[in-house]
């Protein structure tokens, strides 16, 4: 899957050469609000060792132009598209997955974990309590899949894993980034104008494969299929996620140094398979020996 945030609304990289929509088997849109949001002041995007630190803050145009201009022009014949909700109340998140609901969207991701505004977001994803909230609101206004994007910023993540299921979640997106910050040391001033923001990319990926391995206790004797993400940048990192627990595997900051980094992770996977005589990578999933 494209991770949103990583690739707009889809249309971006159909302007990519070499780049097929059907060499994903999702692409998660960026995420929307239920008004149109500005964004955080610049810089928003730093570069640290291994790493991305992001704070885009939510800019996007709302949920009515998203739904009535953007995704018609989608092909949906190619690949999966999903919605990412976000919000500021709980209100906020109810009312944009209602409008998504009534639109083509394969399924909702519900971003209850975004660490880089200053409302909503962290305080939600955080707190188990909220969390459902959150995602009991969004299953009451739809129909579609719906999926919990965890935060790895809380003391419990399988506390919170096991309420988002009791609340209606059909799936679960473990992790969104982990909140960190880049100072000036000349100027001694924060870096990213909001001062932290999301960080992403390989030097995520430990605490990512731990935090899907311990949530894969809570989803999978419950049937609860984990899209694993984190730092993912190659063959071997998907294959490490999918043993951990992932039915599936999410890709971001790769795509933006290698934006055809798919086609040579789904080639890796399949040669993995061949290699240990499965069939298909559900074979594969959760099967850590320890």
């Amino acid at each position: 899957m494209l991770l949103s945030g990583c690739v707009g609304f889809g249309e971006e990289y159909t302007r990519i050469e070499g780049f097929s929509n059907r060499d994903a088997g999702a692409i998660v849109l960026k995420g929307t609000t239920r008004e149109p949001r500005l964004g955080n002041p610049p810089h928003r995007v730093y570069e640290t060792p291994m790493g991305m630190l992001n704070a885009i803050g939510l800019q996007n145009p709302g949920v009515d132009r998203v739904v009535d201009e953007i995704l018609p022009g989608l092909d949906f014949s190619e690949t999966r598209f999903f919605a990412n909700a976000c919000g500021s109340t709980i209100e906020d998140y109810a009312e944009v997955t209602r409008r998504f609901d009534d639109s083509p969207i394969d399924a909702i991701e519900i971003n209850i974990s975004c660490p880089n505004i200053k409302e909503g977001g962290v305080s939600f994803g955080n707190d188990p309590d909220m969390s459902a909230r959150v995602v009991e609101a969004c299953r009451n206004q739809t129909s579609k899949p719906v999926i919990a994007k965890l935060s790895p910023n809380q003391t419990d993540i399988q506390e919170n894993a096991r309420r988002c299921i009791d609340a209606g979640a059909d799936a679960l997106a473990v992790i969104n980034t982990m909140m960190g910050m880049a100072i000036d040391a000349e100027t001694r001033k924060p870096v990213i104008g909001n001062v932290r923001g999301g960080l992403s990319g390989p030097a995520l990926k430990p605490i990512a494969l731990l935090k899907v391995q311990q949530v894969y206790e809570i989803a999978g004797p419950r049937n609860i299929p984990i899209i694993g993400q984190g730092g993912i940048t190659n063959a071997t990192d998907a294959i490490e996620f999918i043993i951990a627990g992932a039915s599936t595997v999410g890709v971001g900051t790769a795509l933006f140094y290698d934006p055809l980094v798919c086609t040579k992770i789904n080639d890796g996977i399949a040669g993995y398979l061949k290699r240990h005589a499965m069939a298909s990578v559900s074979e594969l999933v959760g099967t850590l020996s320890y």
